[in-house]
């Protein structure tokens, strides 16, 4: 299929890929000689233009420390940097009932949630000795070691909501689990290691009229505009700006206000405070109370810039684009001789395709892949213990984004073919 053919069939409001990536500066340079085709975007995807202009635009003139300052700059980094929250609320349908705390990643953002629900800066801490935290079997590593410390250090017990033998999660299976101990399900909305989307509505719904309280890694959706935390009555959802076309280093907690203030803050110092004297501090009232320390002002300034960046892609066709290139890739994927993909069916489905070939191990696939342009992701993507449930050492990896082509689909699956028959 050319990108031609996939514009007739998406309708008119379809984005144009190849515009796209003209915005891209890192997509411009060849590798090996070849044109890049650059398909590890569950990995880390790319930053435009807009949002390096965004950052430097800050850098170059608005540079100072916020909420501590009367000078002009000062004030103008405040203004800034709490714009750029309220942008990336729209982005993720949070509303007044929400707030969104800044963060380094979703793996920083997780282990405040779970180490803090520990924690009990002044009553009952949210987890306590006795209770259930239900985590799913399709998760990071991130979602997963965060709860298992949890668990540890406040004396609950950690429960496995296991996948079957196709890495699908059910319904049943989740009711099965629940007690009148659960006090968490922690889940993501999409599986980086395999493209799977659990049902998550099903799934929520079901635990919290359990009385669980529900946590989602959003990293593999958000940049796909597909979180919307007010739609899905989820109580908390993590992400990254590096996965949805902003800088690495930075990433959000969003989550109901009245669990959030429940929360023991981590980082102790400055601006997070309310009072202090040498035997004692106060601490402020939310969103600072959690944000302790000079954050990543020029890179939130960016996450914003990508936020309405993947706001502008959503009404271009982001959704519709992206199933196509997925469609495209599994069909001729398909047709290779050997080649298993996990996860085929597009309804349960994101961006990525996740693959193994009975003779060749992933890494080889990938290094004569990057031979030929192709950068995709090879191992166990931080889930080791899907892959062991699976009986899967690791997978070949490619993950698409607004920028990639169906012209890079077809040089992934030629690349795939080549490198199958050259160890065959």
């Amino acid at each position: 299929m050319n990108d031609a053919v996939a514009t007739a069939i998406l309708g008119d409001a379809v984005l144009d890929p190849r515009e796209v990536a003209r915005q891209f500066p890192v997509l411009e340079q060849s590798v090996h000689g070849k044109p890049l085709a650059y398909l590890d975007n569950a990995a880390t995807t790319q930053t435009p233009a807009a949002v390096l202009d965004a950052m430097r635009r800050f850098e170059q003139h608005d540079r100072a420390n916020i909420h501590r300052g009367v000078h002009t700059l000062s004030q103008r980094a405040t203004d800034a940097f709490e714009a750029a929250r309220a942008t990336v609320k729209r982005l993720v349908g949070a509303d007044g009932r929400h707030e969104l705390i800044f963060t380094s990643g979703t793996t920083d953002a997780l282990n405040l949630l779970a180490q803090g629900m520990v924690l009990a800066p002044e009553g009952e801490p949210l987890l306590r000795a006795g209770d259930e935290i239900i985590v799913s079997g399709l998760e990071h590593h991130a979602n997963l070691i965060p709860w298992q410390q949890a668990a540890r250090r406040a004396g609950a017990s950690l429960r496995i909501l296991k996948p079957d033998a196709e890495g699908r999660i059910h319904v049943q299976d989740l009711r099965a689990l629940l007690s009148n101990h659960t006090r968490v399900l922690a889940i993501t909305q999409c599986a980086n290691a395999t493209g799977y989307c659990p049902p998550l509505r099903e799934l929520l719904a079901v635990a919290a009229d359990a009385g669980a309280i529900t946590v989602i890694d959003a990293a593999q959706s958000v940049g796909h505009g597909q979180l919307d935390v007010a739609a899905l009555g989820c109580d908390f959802a993590a992400f990254s700006a590096h996965k949805m076309y902003g800088p690495m280093g930075t990433g959000a907690l969003v989550g109901r206000r009245d669990l959030l203030e429940r929360l023991a803050p981590l980082r102790f110092g400055g601006d997070m405070v309310d009072t202090v004297s040498f035997e004692e501090a106060t601490f402020a009232d939310l969103p600072a109370r959690l944000e302790g320390g000079t954050p990543n002002v020029g890179g939130i300034v960016g996450m914003a810039a990508a936020a309405r960046y993947v706001a502008d892609l959503n009404a271009h066709g982001l959704s519709a684009h992206l199933a196509a290139l997925r469609a495209h890739g599994v069909e001729g994927l398909r047709q290779i001789p050997g080649l298993r993909i996990l996860n085929p069916d597009a309804a349960e489905a994101e961006a990525i395709i996740s693959f193994v070939s009975d003779n060749v191990h992933p890494h080889d696939i990938g290094t004569l892949l990057d031979e030929a342009g192709v950068a995709v992701r090879t191992g166990h993507h931080c889930a080791q213990p899907l892959m062991r449930h699976l009986g899967i050492v690791a997978t070949t990896r490619a993950s698409f984004a607004a920028y990639n082509t169906h012209q890079q689909v077809d040089q992934l699956i030629a690349g795939v073919a080549s490198a199958i028959k050259f160890f065959q």
